[in-house]
């Protein structure tokens, strides 16, 4: 490919040919094949379409020890962040992969072939020297995390040839490559153009800096959001996406572009802010803005910062002319009501009256309604926002009861039903554990691993109705603390999760066995039997504790619907 208009050499990998994108496609059907990850295609989609550029494939070991150590490719080419293909022993030795071999890069979604790998070498990296090099070695960073716990243990280098683009249903019409938006520049007629990197919503401060961003360089905006894969408990792309296209018609003229960038972001810092620049650079920017701690994953757990405030700009800078874009770097806008504009942090005199409203107190405001003013965000914006983020009394939530068999669970989950039925405001999802052994579980025994199962499963449609906004109710006996915890960290993705133990004694439940299960069971009629000869271990830290010997099934009702409440998920408007 010929040189493309605003500088850089672009290699897009897909092959055109007919001949041999037909022969690529039949040789793929007979490779053994690598199955990749999220992050894996993530990586891949960029490679193929020059996003990564000058990468033709994952990187092999001289490759990657030279970018650990130097930000640089054995060729001299500046490239700041390891792009890697890591791969499992067993994979190793199931695919037979080793120098030469070939290997089909296949789609976990559809199961479609993407493109076939030449291996270079297979290697073993020196992860302890990635994650202080690249990363800065904090163990509590969101990507050293991967790198030790998911990805495995051996790397794949090699050029890949690709057979087939990624598919994707959202947004097609905004996804461009970086050819196609290239050409699209040129069609508006566009020589400069500021690269504006966000993973988050947009507000008003993010508008006056991009405006003065392309005022200062007589630019216009690429807004170029990252709609891979982003610091885990960010706002999902669709949402983040609508919000974007809610505010383009805010930028005088046409001055702003919408194109998505299907990144897996590492959030490392001043590595990434530079991996970031080259990554606009290929996509024809000519500026890129830099903000404060750029592209870093916030504090750890004793509150520090992974990166100093402007190491990113500082990193940028460092290599400005040999990256071949302008960095446009910015510190934090700031609101000034008494003259109704936004300015830099560092043009603020001291003493001049100031607002703002934080991440946290923003999420604050969407979880209980309150109102968001217009001079932090416009209204077409904010309304994007609550349709994804309703106020807590109108999201869903889950009370999951646990106790012995006729502890009274059942009572208090039935009696809860027709309590928040009556209170109408949501749909309410009542899943007792019989009617759950008879409807999604009938095939499950009563061993650990079978109660676990009928767990998770419960936990899964209590996630989905959860997500959807309903009241879900759920009353299995869940013996086991590891089942139980399993079922929070499934719902609570979506929604609130309250564990309530029915504490009604062992004795008591056995005693006012009406149905004689408990006799059975005591006669071994019924094996694996809760309380008789299998154990329940009893919760630790539940959210409620509610004895039914000592207290009635309307007290313990009560005492959740105080409990729920109290969280806010009972108001009215």
């Amino acid at each position: 490919m010929a040189n493309p208009p605003h500088g850089g050499v672009l290699k897009d990998l897909l092959a055109r040919d007919a001949s041999k994108h037909k022969e690529l496609e039949q040789e793929a059907e007979r490779l053994p094949a690598i199955v990749l990850t999220e992050r894996q295609l993530c990586d891949l989609e960029l490679i193929i379409s020059g996003g990564f550029s000058p990468l033709e494939g994952f990187m092999n070991e001289k490759d990657y020890n030279e970018v650990v150590e130097n930000l640089r490719l054995t060729d001299g080419n500046l490239f700041s962040m390891p792009i890697c293909l890591d791969v499992s022993q067993a994979a190793i030795n199931e695919l037979g992969l080793k120098t030469g071999a070939r290997a089909t890069l296949r789609d976990f979604r559809d199961d479609r072939n993407l493109a076939i790998i030449t291996v270079d070498d297979v290697y073993k990296p020196n992860k302890p020297k990635e994650a202080k090099e690249v990363f800065g070695g904090d163990e509590e960073h969101p990507a050293i995390k991967y790198l030790y716990k998911t990805a495995q243990e051996y790397y794949l280098g090699g050029k890949v040839e690709a057979i087939s683009r990624l598919n994707h249903y959202d947004y097609v019409a905004l996804r461009y490559t970086p050819a196609e938006l290239r050409t699209h520049f040129d069609k508006l007629g566009w020589s400069r153009v500021v690269a504006f990197q966000t993973r988050n919503p947009m507000h008003r401060a993010h508008r006056e800096l991009t405006v003065r961003a392309a005022r200062s360089r007589q630019a216009n905006v690429l807004i170029h959001p990252v709609v891979g894969l982003t610091k885990p408990g960010d706002i999902d792309h669709f949402t983040r996406v609508r919000v974007y296209q809610a505010l383009l018609p805010r930028y005088p003229n046409g001055m702003a572009v919408l194109g998505l960038l299907p990144l897996a972001m590492r959030m490392g810092g001043p590595r990434e802010a530079i991996w970031h620049a080259i990554i606009r650079k290929n996509h024809g920017a000519t500026h890129f803005i830099v903000g404060r701690d750029h592209a870093g994953p916030g504090k750890n757990s004793k509150g520090v910062d992974f990166y100093g405030p402007y190491d990113a700009q500082y990193a940028v800078e460092k290599y400005r002319t040999e990256l071949g874009i302008e960095v446009v770097p910015f510190q934090q806008m700031i609101y000034l009501p008494d003259s109704d504009e936004y300015k830099p942090d560092d043009e603020v005199k001291d003493g001049v009256r100031t607002l703002n409203i934080s991440g946290t107190e923003l999420r604050s405001r969407l979880r209980t309604g309150k109102d968001i003013p217009e001079w932090f965000s416009y209204p077409e914006v904010v309304r994007v926002l609550r349709e994804s983020h309703p106020p807590k009394f109108k999201q869903g939530f889950t009370v999951f009861l646990t106790g012995y068999h006729n502890s009274g669970k059942e009572a208090v989950a039935r009696a809860l039903d027709v309590t928040l039925n009556q209170q109408g405001g949501r749909s309410v999802s009542l899943l007792l554990g019989e009617t759950v052994r008879s409807e999604l579980s009938s095939e499950l025994g009563f061993s650990h691993a079978d109660r676990s199962t009928n767990i998770q499963r419960i936990a899964f449609v209590a996630a989905e109705l959860t997500k959807a906004g309903a009241a879900v109710i759920a009353a299995p006996i869940a013996p086991f603390h590891s089942s139980r915890q399993a079922a929070r960290e499934t719902v609570s993705q979506y929604g609130s999760f309250y564990l309530v133990h029915i504490a009604t004694s062992l004795q008591y439940s056995e005693k006012t066995d009406k149905k004689g299960v408990y006799t059975k069971a005591r006669n071994g009629e019924i094996k694996g039997f809760t309380g008789v000869d299998d154990p329940y271990e009893e919760p630790e830290k539940p959210d409620l504790k509610v004895d039914l010997e000592t207290t009635t099934v309307r007290s313990a009702v009560h005492q959740i619907v105080l409990l729920l409440e109290s969280d806010g998920l009972l108001e009215r408007l």
